[in-house]
């Protein structure tokens, strides 16, 4: 049996996908509430948030079918982990009014990690 059809594989590529669309629905509507200038000096902020969780959460949603190795799904199971932690800790500030800390530039760090090694399973033959 391929890699690529194995039930585990299967069912992870289709949470990660579904992950990724729930994703991008809730960065859009954090970027609805954030443009009604609601959070003050923090909608900048806010809507840095919303545009990365989106972009990624769509890409997480058209990827995750093509993952058909495990190195391909490691790599988007760090993208999602740095857009979380990235996201989250950008919220945490505004929101919470708590500092970020490390987790602003883990998640990017996190969410690097994972495009290159994406790139490095499909140049994989």
């Amino acid at each position: 049996m391929a890699a690529s059809n194995t039930p585990g594989l299967i069912v992870l590529r289709r949470y990660v996908g579904s992950i990724g669309a729930l994703l991008a629905a809730l960065s859009v509507a954090l970027y609805l509430y954030a443009s009604q200038d609601v959070a003050g000096p923090g909608t900048a902020a806010m809507l840095q948030a919303a545009g990365f969780g989106f972009a990624h959460g769509v890409a997480l949603a058209a990827l995750a079918p093509l993952a058909q190795r495990p190195v391909a799904l490691l790599g988007l199971g760090l993208l999602l982990a740095g857009v979380v932690m990235y996201c989250g800790g950008a919220l945490a500030q505004v929101v919470l009014a708590m500092a970020a800390g490390v987790a602003l530039p883990i998640g990017a760090a996190l969410a690097i990690t994972g495009w290159l090694l994406y790139a490095y399973d499909r140049l994989k033959v």
